[in-house]
């Protein structure tokens, strides 16, 4: 072991944190042991978001101002006591990912330089089920996070119409994700289809700020509603994870009563450990309200009573049933057009 190596006892295992000066955001000079006790100052309320999810790491093995790539797969050097359980992509290839039993398997990803963990909706215990329908609120070009927040509203009202209970939280970016726990009853199939449903209601609704609409070329300055992102095998952003950009913002949740106030750029590792132990987790509650899906699959039954198509999937899964033509509208009209005489 080198001799500035760090050893914590976490979640009663020890966890070694090699380089731990090494700086990992040099405007700010937060280093990489700095971000392991930032991870740990709010470990239990990562922890509840976090507990047995698998993740995809995206790593930054020289912070903020380096390379990066991502990683699925976990080597066989790993420690024995990882707990790691097997994901596949859309084509099938499947990968050893790790999962976030405690706080410790956390850490030990931070250790390998992860600036990003990306959650699957999912429990390792509960592969067969989603927990989470996630709302991606996405701000495209010639938007601004006002537009997202009322996009949120809207997207709440929906949801307390439904008699659903929603969660929110930034990105870390510029969009918000809007969360909803699910009862353990439906796939990831299902709860693509109610995000589409979803999207599509928020469109018909706020049509000037609020897309469905998966080609770019046709959402124009609105608030895009990435329903793909609850597509299987996706992952998301998560909970509590800081964001690998100069001034280290986290992946915050938030109550909805504070949406109009929230300035994600000031919700970063330094300031986000004095609001939790001022305020509290606004997600503690969170496991106390699962929720039925079927509200949201009555909406999907309506549009596809009204002969709605699904929407298009991304180009990486495999042409689904019901999927519309996966080509860009542009792309079709220009293919659709006769020849100049």
């Amino acid at each position: 072991m080198a001799d500035d190596d760090v050893v914590l006892a976490i979640a009663g295992r020890e966890v070694t944190i090699s380089s731990p000066n090494k700086v990992f955001f040099p405007t700010r000079g937060d280093t990489k042991l700095d971000l392991v006790n930032f991870y740990i100052t709010v470990g239990d309320a990562l922890m509840r978001a976090m507990q047995d999810r698998p993740v995809l790491l995206q790593r930054f093995p020289n912070g903020t101002t380096g390379t990066s790539f991502f990683q699925k797969r976990i080597p066989d050097s790993a420690p024995e006591w990882l707990t790691t359980t097997t994901v596949s992509t859309p084509n099938g290839t499947e990968s050893r990912a790790l999962v976030i039993a405690d706080l410790a398997h956390f850490v030990w990803a931070v250790n390998l330089g992860c600036l990003g963990f990306h959650s699957w909706p999912i429990r390792a215990r509960t592969p067969e089920f989603t927990d989470e329908l996630r709302i991606d609120l996405d701000p495209g070009p010639g938007t601004n996070f006002a537009m997202a927040q009322e996009t949120a509203h809207e997207t709440r009202r929906l949801f307390d119409e439904l008699g659903i209970v929603s969660f929110i939280k930034t990105t870390g970016n510029r969009g918000l994700h809007v969360y909803v726990r699910l009862q353990l009853q439906w796939d990831s199939y299902a709860v693509r289809a109610a995000a589409v449903a979803v999207a599509r209601e928020l469109e018909r609704r706020r049509p000037e700020l609020i897309t469905a609409a998966w080609w770019k070329e046709q959402r124009g300055e609105r608030i895009f509603i990435d329903f793909n992102q609850n597509a299987p095998h996706k992952t998301v952003f998560a909970p509590w994870s800081v964001r690998a950009r100069d001034h280290a913002p986290v992946s915050c949740p938030f109550r909805w009563d504070e949406l109009d106030a929230i300035d994600p750029n000031a919700l970063t590792i330094d300031h986000v450990p004095t609001r939790l132990a001022a305020d509290g987790d606004p997600w503690q509650e969170m496991d106390a309200f699962p929720n039925s899906l079927q509200p949201l699959l009555d909406l999907v039954a309506r549009d596809q009573a009204n002969g709605l198509e699904d929407a298009p999937w991304p180009p990486v899964y495999p042409k689904m049933a019901g999927e519309p033509t996966r080509v860009a509208p542009s792309r079709a009209k220009r293919k659709a057009a006769p020849p100049d005489a």
